[in-house]
């Protein structure tokens, strides 16, 4: 038996956090470390496993995909089933899983099996992380608390792709197979670690019943959107196979909305999308991973393919990004505090933008001081900014019972955007190649990706813009509420309450029923509230 930690009914110390708090947290974090970790040290392994294994090309994208398949598809449903299962029993279970499928994918002979066990990765990826964030969410009351768990959490996963990237470099030289086996027992000692420190979470026993039509929908809908972007370009954008499997999501979307909108206990509940500032979150979400996604993919390959550069030190390069990160994790919580998330935001996708531009000056013989290490000092400084603020705002204001649902419905969004805009960069270079392959001639097919990548993150500053506008007229914004009130909450008429913490300030919010602040400090019975950030 483990005891509950303190829960956000009764307020933490703004002081030090007790060890237990402390392990909690640490406990979390090696599983979202351990996620980004997975992603990146399997990519620089894949000539070896090709090699050992004797694989196809198009096989071999099939492991990082298969990955993305089972971790893309099924957040929604992972998300929901915290909320309704208990968070600590799923989180448990699916990082079992988790090490399981490890250990598999270390010691398969062939492709198949691996490609398999690493589904089977990403499946349970897919339960860890939504549920992992709402016990975070959940224990953790929301203001400057949160805020600093959150930009300690959201670091681990800066940290583990930098980290995975070296470690990759390194473990390879000895066997792919230690690429593979590492979070085998990373995940194992978590697991124990969890048992004792996590605090014990209750199922939802007021819901109205589990949406099992909303579940298939959602989940066949998400699997096939990610598998139909990832085939597109061997298969060809325009051909039938993929404009079909487009149409198909499309039915499929759409009857899962009409699905939700009736059902009583509904995956999502939609009304969570009628708030500007969760909508900014998620579509803010899609731009800044699908944007780092494909520059990753082109100055790898520039590195790599073009300069000669071994893994090792392709992964060197990009480390200043995640020390970056890593160093800063501990501050951002504070300034996020102070600032609010869309400054933060806004100001963290100016730097990516500056950073991709800059990049579009390599050549053929760079200057790493002038051109490739600033870029991957201001895409470190934005990764510190967006990400944590990213998962606050998304999280802030949002009830207790929704926070898996909402947690599953970010990582969504950053995993489909990684998905369909790394399959638009590729699409695009692809479309580009020259007839003859000179070093000066692929650089310049190159260019064209560069300038998407640059575009998407241009697109992510838009999109956070209006919430700049937002906050300075209204310092809080009415959204619909849960369908589940929280317990002793009084309606007040259809507007229910405001959110408390304006855009992740932690500013008391205003009632808009005469500008008013609510009686005794009331908190909403489960809007969701304008606020930071999650990734």
């Amino acid at each position: 038996m483990t005891s509950p930690l303190p829960s956000p009914a009764s307020p933490l110390p703004e002081g030090r956090w007790t060890s237990r708090l402390w392990g909690t947290l640490l406990v979390l974090c090696a599983a979202m470390f351990l996620d980004a970790l997975d992603v990146s040290m399997v990519g620089v392994a894949l000539p070896s496993i090709g090699s050992d294994l004797g694989l196809t090309t198009s096989t071999l994208q099939w492991i990082v995909s298969g990955y993305i398949l089972g971790y893309g598809g099924l957040l929604l449903l992972g998300g929901r089933t915290a909320d309704l299962l208990g968070r600590r029993q799923v989180f448990l279970i699916a990082l079992g899983v988790f090490a399981f499928a490890s250990l598999l994918g270390g010691l398969v002979d062939s492709g198949p099996l691996l490609i398999a066990s690493r589904f089977v990765k990403g499946l349970s990826a897919a339960f860890t992380a939504p549920a992992g964030l709402s016990i975070i969410t959940t224990t953790f009351p929301e203001g400057p608390l949160r805020n600093r768990a959150l930009s300690i959490y959201t670091t681990c996963a800066a940290t583990g792709f930098s980290m995975g990237l070296v470690l990759s470099g390194l473990l390879t030289e000895a066997s792919w197979r230690l690429t593979m086996l590492l979070p085998a027992p990373i995940a194992l000692i978590a697991l124990v670690a969890g048992l004792k420190l996590l605090p014990r979470s209750t199922r939802e026993k007021d819901h109205d019943g589990y949406d099992v039509p909303g579940a298939v929908l959602g989940t066949a809908s998400m699997l096939l959107l990610v598998f139909t972007v990832v085939q597109a370009p061997e298969a060809g954008w325009t051909s039938a196979r993929t404009l079909l499997s487009f149409l198909a999501v499309a039915v499929l979307l759409t009857a899962f909305v009409l699905v939700e909108r009736r059902s009583a206990g509904p995956l999502i509940r939609l009304g969570v999308l009628r708030s500007g500032s969760q909508i900014r979150a998620q579509l803010g979400a899609m731009a800044f991973f699908g944007s780092y996604v494909g520059f990753q993919f082109l100055a790898t390959l520039y590195m790599q393919t073009l300069l000669g550069w071994s893994a090792l030190h392709t992964a060197l390069a990009f480390l200043p990004a995640g020390a970056l990160v890593a160093v800063s994790s501990t501050k951002v919580g504070s300034i996020v505090d102070r600032f609010g998330t869309p400054r933060l935001i806004a100001a963290g996708f100016a730097f990516m933008v500056a950073g991709y531009a800059l990049f579009l000056r390599v050549d053929l013989d760079p200057v790493y001081a002038a051109v490739i290490l600033p870029t991957m000092l201001l895409i470190g400084a934005a990764c510190a900014l967006v990400f944590p603020s990213l998962n606050i705002q998304a999280t802030n204001g949002v009830a207790d019972h929704e926070q898996g649902m909402v947690s599953g419905l970010l990582n969504t969004s950053v995993q489909v955007g990684g998905a369909i805009f790394l399959a638009v960069v590729t699409a695009v270079v692809t479309a580009g190649a020259p007839a003859d392959p000179t070093p000066q001639a692929v650089l310049d097919s190159y260019r064209p990706g560069l300038a998407v990548v640059t575009l998407i993150a241009a697109a992510g500053l838009l999109i956070t813009l209006p919430g700049l506008r937002t906050r300075r007229a209204l310092g809080s914004v009415v959204v619909a509420g849960s369908t589940v009130p929280e317990p002793d909450a009084e309606p007040v008429g259809a507007l229910e309450r405001l959110p408390a913490p304006s855009e992740g300030t932690g500013r008391p919010g205003r009632s808009l029923l005469g500008g008013r602040d609510l009686p005794g400090g009331q908190r909403p019975a489960g809007p969701i509230a304008p606020p930071g950030a999650h990734l």
